[in-house]
């Protein structure tokens, strides 16, 4: 399949799953999971700045406008989507990516991929629930809002990887 179809079927499978299914999770109002953000991480290595930074826009977008969030989730994604890049040579240190198209768990590993998740949910997280306090009087708030939100969303987005990624075939032919 084409990847620009690829993406497209993502973005709109995504969103549709955000906004119908895990909006509706409520777990004591202080965990909020979002699972939209595998658009942005699962986008290719070698894709343009500009590019991700209008894919990070426009399904940050999407979302604050099924959930009227006034352009929180846009800014927090489009700043997710602005340190893709150094998260990934970050947490990759050496490894060269010449012919691994987009970061995922059959290639990269589960310990890599664990990094990459929980790298670029913490960093969405936090933006997202420092615009939504927006006050230094909320910031204990907004710190346990992270820190209950981010496993829960890790944990959603693996399982969600592992159910939609294709598996690598096994060599019979010993």
């Amino acid at each position: 399949m084409n990847r620009t179809v690829l993406n497209i079927i993502r973005f709109i499978a995504l969103v549709v799953a955000q906004v119908l299914i895990v909006n509706h999770i409520r777990l004591g109002g202080y965990v909020h999971p979002y699972i939209y953000l595998i658009f942005v991480m699962l986008l290719p290595i070698n894709i343009r700045g500009w590019q991700l930074l209008l894919a990070g826009f426009g399904v940050g977008l999407a979302i604050d406008l099924f959930m009227g969030t006034l352009g929180m989730h846009a800014g927090a994604t489009t700043f997710m989507a602005f340190c893709r890049p150094t998260i990934i040579s970050i947490i990759s240190g050496s490894q060269k990516f010449e012919n691994i198209k987009e970061p995922n768990v059959n290639q990269l590993g589960f310990a890599w991929f664990l990094r990459y998740a929980l790298c670029m949910v913490t960093v969405h997280n936090f933006v997202l629930f420092m615009l939504e306090g927006f006050s230094f009087h909320l910031v204990g708030q907004a710190l346990l809002r992270i820190l209950l939100s981010v496993p829960v969303s890790i944990f959603l987005i693996l399982l969600i990887i592992y159910l939609f990624s294709p598996t690598r075939k096994k060599d019979h032919s010993k």
